[in-house]
């Protein structure tokens, strides 16, 4: 019998008999990150970018600004993706599942040409990627939105879309270190039951692989469910019923977002969350009697 699950990515109330367990597994994860849990080798790293071009562009407020796309090979490169198909996926319902990996530095004030002060902004990305969008005008728009929308995102912006590329600079300012986060995917901890047979007496297996992987269903839920109070965790559960071990799972957390593989073959999950969470903090766990995936994420604060 399939089970329906409540599909929003948030749920303004929290169920009485759901409070408990949500309250202790928060409790868990607090005390993981606080005892022996071992940590990342290494969750950051500095990188000094290569200049590449300046862009200068406005504020809604007219406030002049200007943008440094820079480059460096510590940053990935984005999946390949041809002309032909950025215009399919500029065209779909939802262009936002491709990703471009980018560094966005810290804002640091600068002088122009005319002496008057402006704020500067550094994007770091991938130099093959670089290349790319230097020599494909619709790439460039592409990536240029994108940028816009990452700035406005991590430091609450209202830009115009409007932009020129400086011809005589490469760069406002001097290039300075970043630091990129060089996080590692989430260890997932596997749960065992103390009974390992279900209501029928026997433990399903994985009998078929399927052609093409699904999306699973999955809840987040926000702690506290206040809707009015920033929540400090966004719990995720994430229905795996053909999933009979977590190694068979690869997980990977980002600022804003889930992705989630299943192999071989079975589910696929890629999604949006509505805030800004810590992945470096984060745990999961993996409940082989239930068959679902548990991701408790802190919220960054405000």
């Amino acid at each position: 019998m399939a089970v329906t699950t409540d599909r929003s990515l948030l749920s303004a109330e929290m169920k009485e008999e759901e409070e408990e367990l949500y309250e202790q597994l928060l409790l868990q994860a607090a005390k993981e990150m606080q005892g022996t849990s071992v940590p990342p080798a290494q969750e950051s790293k500095q990188i000094r970018p290569q200049p590449g071009f300046c862009v200068k562009a406005k504020t809604r407020s007219s406030e002049k600004i200007f943008i440094n796309v820079c480059k460096s090979d510590q940053i990935p490169p984005p999946p390949d993706l041809s002309e032909e198909d950025l215009v399919i996926l500029l065209e779909s319902e939802d262009p936002s599942g491709y990703r471009i990996p980018m560094s966005l530095g810290e804002p640091h004030a600068e002088v122009d040409n005319s002496g008057n002060g402006c704020t500067a902004y550094d994007i770091v990305i991938n130099p093959t990627f670089y290349n790319k969008i230097h020599s494909n005008k619709l790439f460039m728009e592409f990536f240029m939105t994108i940028g816009f929308e990452g700035l406005e995102n991590k430091y609450n912006l209202e830009m115009s879309r409007e932009w020129r590329m400086l011809k005589n600079r490469k760069f406002l300012g001097s290039v300075v270190e970043q630091n990129i986060r060089t996080k590692s995917k989430p260890v997932i901890q596997e749960l065992k039951s103390s009974t390992t047979s279900t209501e029928s007496g026997t433990k399903p297996l994985v009998s078929e692989v399927e052609s093409s992987c699904v999306e699973p269903d999955y809840t987040i839920v926000a702690e506290p469910a206040d809707q009015h109070q920033h929540p400090s965790f966004l719990v995720a559960e994430i229905s795996l019923p053909k999933v009979d071990s977590a190694r068979s799972l690869l997980l990977d957390l980002g600022e804003d977002r889930i992705v989630l593989w299943a192999r071989p073959d079975l589910y696929h999950l890629d999604i949006y969350i509505p805030y800004n969470v810590i992945p470096e903090e984060s745990g999961s766990q993996f409940n082989t009697n239930t068959r679902v995936l548990t991701v408790t994420m802190p919220v960054q604060p405000v």
